[in-house]
């Protein structure tokens, strides 16, 4: 576990102070875009953010606190990014992460919200690492009938082992990187409410125990010093072991700038977020400032699709975040171009993913949100087979290679900036 003194972070923070005068000249904030290859079956004139419903104030009120960041290094900035298996992997909403990160170098804000995956024996973000001892089970909000609740991140862990832990490495392979937290919360609960289960935090050679907040129901561990990885111990206190749930982990410290949070589960739609027991209550924690949904691609691989169902799916979802968020600013990523799987090596073209893309236009303009086209940016009906004959798209035609998701990491960070430049905040 690596940790750092804070008067080593501000001095570094100071020194990198000079790199973000750069980007402000006489108040006005001038962001960099990022230089993309050109290829030819990409439509960049579509790659900007739509107002379908003309009313662009929610995302306004957006970027006058990214203006208020950036001019005056005031305020920390809340991003939510929602989905499938295209989040899970964490590499297009890393890429966005790390385009952003350039405004932070001052600020060095934390990573944000994170699960272990690998602890529950399915794919983990390269970004940051896992490991764990004892015996975990796992759930996720694409099963019916689970008798474990799940919260935000639409996937839970949980053990009754008396060996059961946790260990993350936010920065694997590196001596001082670039994301550190001193406060760790934990988001769990003990399945029959028994107080004599009990997560602790494993600091050098001791144990730190965590503030219950009694008020978000999370458990809350303060550190002395900032840190890049931890190792939670779940203790049991009674000869009979009781279970206990982890649905993520929010690494925190007071500092500002913009914050990334993804979540993504395999395989999920709408109706999978609807079904997240915890998904309000868990919701506060992260205070998103915008949330960008991409969640769809699951919804039209079924048997039947209808797009009227998927509207109103969605507009539960976001009036769900609306309610305690009513300022939050919306941005939905139209679903790519994919085809079905008919037989070995024989694919069809998706053609649900035509009406998918009128209906979220739809929903934008019925939310005051945004739309990122990624259908018509890509190039369309069966365009992804062109990407997949470009390396940047795989083999089951439905996702995207590392460089592929790199790729529309920068394309939407280089939207946000466009739209941000067009429409400044005086």
């Amino acid at each position: 576990m690596i940790f750092m003194n804070k008067r080593i972070i501000i001095l570094l923070s100071l020194f990198f102070l000079g790199i973000n005068i750069l980007f402000c000249q006489e108040n006005k904030v001038i962001l960099p875009r990022i230089d993309l290859p050109e290829y030819d079956f990409i439509d960049y004139v579509s790659n900007k953010i739509q107002i379908p419903g003309k009313d662009s104030s929610r995302i306004k009120v957006f970027y006058k606190k990214m203006d208020k960041l950036l001019t005056a290094g005031e305020g920390q900035i809340n991003i939510l990014h929602i989905g499938g298996s295209h989040v899970q992997a964490d590499m297009f909403p890393h890429q966005v992460r790390c385009d952003l990160d350039m405004f932070n170098s001052r600020f060095q804000t934390p990573r944000g919200f994170i699960f272990p995956f690998s602890v529950a024996k399915t794919n983990n973000p390269t970004n940051y690492e896992v490991y764990y001892t004892g015996k975990w089970k796992a759930v996720r909000n694409v099963q019916m009938n689970r008798k474990i609740s799940v919260g935000l991140g639409g996937i839970a862990v949980y053990t009754n082992d008396p060996k059961a832990s946790i260990s993350v490495s936010l920065n694997p392979g590196e001596l001082f990187g670039r994301w550190n937290f001193d406060r760790l919360r934990l988001l769990g609960y003990t399945e029959d409410g028994s107080e004599k289960v009990k997560p602790v935090l494993h600091y050098k050679d001791t144990l730190i125990e965590p503030y219950l907040d009694v008020i978000s129901n999370t458990y809350l561990f303060e550190l002395p010093e900032y840190a890049d990885s931890f190792r939670l111990d779940i203790l049991q206190e009674d000869s009979i072991p009781h279970t206990f749930v982890v649905t993520g982990f929010i690494p925190e410290k007071d500092t500002p700038g913009i914050v990334y949070h993804a979540v993504g589960v395999n395989g999920a739609s709408v109706p999978s977020y609807l079904n997240s027991e915890f998904f309000e209550d868990e919701l506060p924690l992260l205070m998103p400032d915008l949330v960008i949904f991409e969640i769809g691609i699951n919804d039209t691989f079924g048997k039947t699709f209808s797009a009227s169902s998927f509207i109103d799916n969605y507009n539960l979802l976001v009036k769900r975040i609306e309610r305690i968020f009513p300022d939050c600013a919306f941005i939905f990523i139209t679903n790519n171009d994919s085809f079905k799987k008919i037989k070995r090596r024989r694919y069809s073209v998706n053609l649900n993913g035509l009406a998918a893309k009128d209906a979220f236009f739809e929903i934008a303009k019925e939310n005051q949100g945004g739309v990122w086209d990624l259908f018509s940016i890509m190039g369309g009906l069966k365009s992804m087979q062109t990407w997949q004959a470009k390396g940047l798209a795989k083999a089951d035609k439905v996702h995207f290679t590392r460089p592929g998701y790199e790729l529309l990491g920068d394309l939407l960070y280089n939207a946000l900036v466009d739209f941000y430049l067009q429409n400044n905040i005086e």
